[in-house]
């Protein structure tokens, strides 16, 4: 599940992983999530690991601490991860993009109607 040779850190992967699995609907606002223990047996990491991709998570109001029960699904987590990813992606993976673009000598109109058809054809999948 984790893939170890990625240049990412290992905690940030498993957050990764877990932002996911909300967003999919593995884990809905106010479930239980599995205790650090649980969690890094299943991905065969150490708990510490764990612990520090649950403490980032907590930090950005994705998850929450119930001192003595442990770690819950906040209510509001799918918002909370749609705008941690946008506004990663506005802030980092954007300028990378636009190099290339450039790079590749594709232009912003042709970028513009590609996405308008991208837009679209999901639409349309959407819809049906």
């Amino acid at each position: 599940m984790i893939f170890k040779e990625n240049t990412r850190p290992i905690y940030l992967q498993i957050a990764d992983r877990i932002c996911y699995d909300i967003m999919s609907g593995v884990y809905n606002p106010d479930d239980r999530m599995p205790s650090v223990r649980e969690y890094a047996a299943s991905v065969e990491v150490n708990a510490n690991t764990v612990m520090r991709s649950y403490e980032y998570l907590s930090t950005r109001d994705i998850i929450y601490n119930r001192r003595g029960i442990g770690f819950f699904v906040a209510s509001d987590a799918r918002n909370a991860i749609v705008k941690m990813r946008r506004d990663a992606f506005l802030n980092n993976d954007i300028i990378d993009f636009f190099k290339e673009l450039k790079m590749l000598g594709i232009a912003p109109d042709e970028l513009k109607s590609m996405y308008q058809d991208y837009c679209n054809s999901q639409y349309l999948t959407e819809k049906q």
